[in-house]
């Protein structure tokens, strides 16, 4: 890894960026830096949409996006965290990266650590949204984002007993009292299964909430390439960076694997879970983990009109039309791992209950993808020791809901604009 350049604030606004990951993150950062008159090129390893924006749930919902590392994780306990059925899975391992981040991680998996984070989830939830809205309408430069964004309504979380709701209700509790709104119900199991037939006799007892929305992600993502390549930009696939050179006052080169090298004014890293690979040299210390998740299509005898979430199952469940999405698991481990057919079985093993009118044998779309996790939960977004160096992710499972609006953030920030007061938090040299 190179060396950093100077640290003096950078002078002007840049003319061209390089922008390191399409995903939704990447892409978001390009189209809004575009909307302040930036020139972009995107680079990708493999193409858009094609790591943890493609398989994931979709869904851009304030009420349940919440800071990753919760007291309720450590009630699992470590027994139950070995096993490829649990929800949360930790493999045996000696890999020092890994250790490092399970001990950071469990650190901040108190009461305290987490209400306080929430506060900081509390104000990006309140920003996201409008985020989405600027995407859908084009923007000063036009091109609108094409792909719809639906309303959940209601959205729907089911439970096997009244018992096994409370964490969920309580956490719900937090996100109002730490700033955040919450427009919910609690339903009975007969309640929740006449909003919903498809759900089986296995849900006993349900929390309906309003106001959260959702994508169908690896089509929204591509409309969203879309719109960055109608505004002028350029997506490269196969550009698998190695190293990023800062070179001062002359900008930065950003060196692919096959030796292909690009020259900017500055770059930003959204390059998910290989974020920490390429900013540590620039003085970006936090170890960013991938925390895969694994998913599923299915077609229900009955579709689901809305998204669908088993809170204590760790199962997510998305209508993207003709098929049913099933999503679960955090499985930290390699993020270049092959595909545990024992993850998607486990996924399985929780959802049938839940569900009447499944064929789960006739599943298709099984897939595994690595979200970038951070020990504190909250997401890297901001300037490098390097004024030229930006990072953009880290934002575990909700890379699909606050991507829009930390793609504006970078923006901002690399076009002279104020940052929101919440941005201290999310500081990657933190």
């Amino acid at each position: 890894m190179s060396t950093p350049g100077s640290a003096a604030s950078a002078s002007s606004t840049p003319q061209h960026v390089v922008v390191a990951g399409a995903g939704m993150v990447g892409l978001s950062t390009a189209w809004f830096l575009q909307e302040r008159g930036v020139q972009v090129t995107v680079v990708d390893r493999a193409g858009v949409a094609a790591g943890s924006s493609w398989g994931n749930a979709g869904w851009i919902s304030p009420a349940l996006t919440l800071p990753l590392p919760e007291p309720a994780v450590l009630s699992y306990g470590l027994k139950a965290m070995l096993s490829p059925s649990s929800p949360v899975y930790v493999p045996l391992t000696a890999d020092p990266k890994l250790l490092r981040f399970l001990v950071g991680f469990a650190r901040n998996c108190t009461p305290k650590r987490w209400r306080s984070a929430m506060a900081v989830f509390a104000a990006l939830n309140r920003d996201a949204l409008g985020a989405y809205d600027v995407l859908g309408d084009g923007g000063v430069a036009g091109h609108a984002v094409d792909e719809p964004i639906q309303d959940a309504d209601p959205f729907l979380a089911g439970f096997s007993s009244v018992e096994n709701r409370t964490t969920l209700v309580e956490e719900l509790a937090h996100v109002v009292s730490s700033g955040g709104s919450v427009d919910y119900d609690l339903l009975s199991g007969e309640e929740i299964r006449s909003l919903e037939p498809t759900l089986g006799d296995g849900v006993r007892a349900g929390v309906r909430m309003l106001g959260q929305r959702y994508v169908n992600p690896p089509a929204y993502v591509a409309s969203l390439a879309e719109s960055v390549v109608a505004r002028g930009g350029e997506i490269r696939a196969g550009f698998d960076v190695k190293d990023v050179l800062d070179l001062g006052p002359r900008g930065v080169e950003v060196l692919a694997r096959t030796g292909e090298r690009l020259r900017a004014d500055a770059v930003v890293l959204a390059t998910g879970t290989w974020l920490g690979d390429l900013a540590r040299a620039y003085g970006v210390k936090r170890v960013v983990q991938a925390g895969r998740g694994y998913s599923f299509t299915v077609v229900p005898e009955q579709m689901p009109k809305n998204p669908i979430y088993f809170p204590v199952e760790r199962v997510a469940c998305t209508s993207l039309g003709d098929r049913l999405r099933v999503a679960g698991t955090m499985e930290f481990r390699d993020p270049d791992a092959p595909l545990e057919p024992a993850r998607i079985e486990a996924i399985v093993a929780s959802a049938r209950p839940m569900f009447t009118g499944v064929d789960w044998d006739a599943r298709q779309e099984e897939w595994v993808g690595s979200r970038p996790c951070t020990t504190d939960g909250l997401p890297l977004v901001g300037a490098t020791r390097s004024p030229r160096v930006h990072v953009a992710g880290g934002h575990g499972m909700w890379g699909i809901a606050l991507g829009p609006l930390t793609g504006r953030m970078v923006a901002d920030a690399m076009t002279g604009r104020q940052a929101p007061a919440y941005a201290r938090h999310l500081d990657p040299l933190r």
